[in-house]
């Protein structure tokens, strides 16, 4: 019987390798000579005639780096998914922004308490971000990326970042999953009516505060925006856990299109 569950255990550890290599490591270099890592999945049986839908897919603060592993640590296994593979092919793409950059145009002050973040879109943009996005206009460039299809989402950090290429490209996504994050308020307006979002949080979240979630879904639905929210009960930061458990999120977000 141990040996049977050896052998089972064996094989089920040889699909992850396999589901995890389905991911290439990759670099965009931008104009400035900047070089951005990044991963991609492209769909089962891809056919490079085809147009698919892209999900840009940032991550958290402490995934930064230069190892081009870092920021798979989560939400992969969604898109690994055999099922979901199989009924959402898609491109999927994530970025790792460097450990001396960020993805937001934010100040952060870690000796209040709770941590302030104060978001500012009139500072220009953090290249990583700008890449992350010339990334995906790239794709659509290339013709294998449907134009009416662009997705973002991503946690923490990544939420911020999320929120902030939706703003500085207000027509580009079809819809947006910003995760524990937050934004500018004041260019809500210039984009609430061009897509829908789902926004995320844990309502006991202790590095960025649930009240940054709480005024971005309301100065959403004021603007007339096509909102869900989800706040969880009793999870601190790692609401990402909850948000990509959720077994309607990706057929949330793939069915709609520019």
């Amino acid at each position: 019987m141990k040996k049977i569950f050896l052998v089972l255990t064996l094989v089920f550890v040889g699909f992850q390798i396999l589901a995890q290599s389905s991911f290439e490591k990759k670099s965009f270099v931008n104009d400035a000579g900047q070089s951005l890592p990044y991963q991609i999945l492209y769909p089962v049986n891809y056919n490079p005639s085809v147009k698919y839908p892209v999900v840009l897919v940032l991550h958290g603060a402490g995934e930064r780096g230069d190892d081009n592993l870092a920021q798979m640590k989560y939400g992969t296994s969604v898109f690994l998914n055999p099922e979901n593979q199989s009924k959402f092919p898609a491109i999927v793409i994530f970025p790792q922004c460097p450990k001396d950059s960020y993805w937001s145009s934010v100040k952060i002050d870690r000796t209040q308490k709770p941590t302030l973040f104060e978001f500012d879109y009139t500072q220009t943009i953090h290249w990583p971000l700008q890449s992350a996005v010339d990334l995906v206009k790239s794709l659509v460039k290339s013709k294998v990326a449907d134009k009416k299809r662009l997705y973002i989402m991503g946690l923490s950090m990544g939420g911020m970042g999320t929120m902030e290429a939706v703003s500085r490209n207000p027509k580009m996504f079809a819809a947006a999953i910003p995760i524990c994050g937050g934004a500018d308020l004041n260019y809500v307006k210039k984009y609430a009516k061009k897509l829908p979002f789902w926004v995320n949080h844990g309502d006991v979240d202790a590095v960025v505060p649930v009240r940054h979630s709480r005024e971005l879904v309301s100065a959403l639905k004021e603007a007339g925006a096509n909102v869900t929210y989800t706040e969880y009960a009793g999870v601190n930061h790692n609401s990402w856990d909850n948000t990509f458990a959720q077994p309607n999120l990706l057929s949330w977000l793939f069915s709609f299109k520019k």
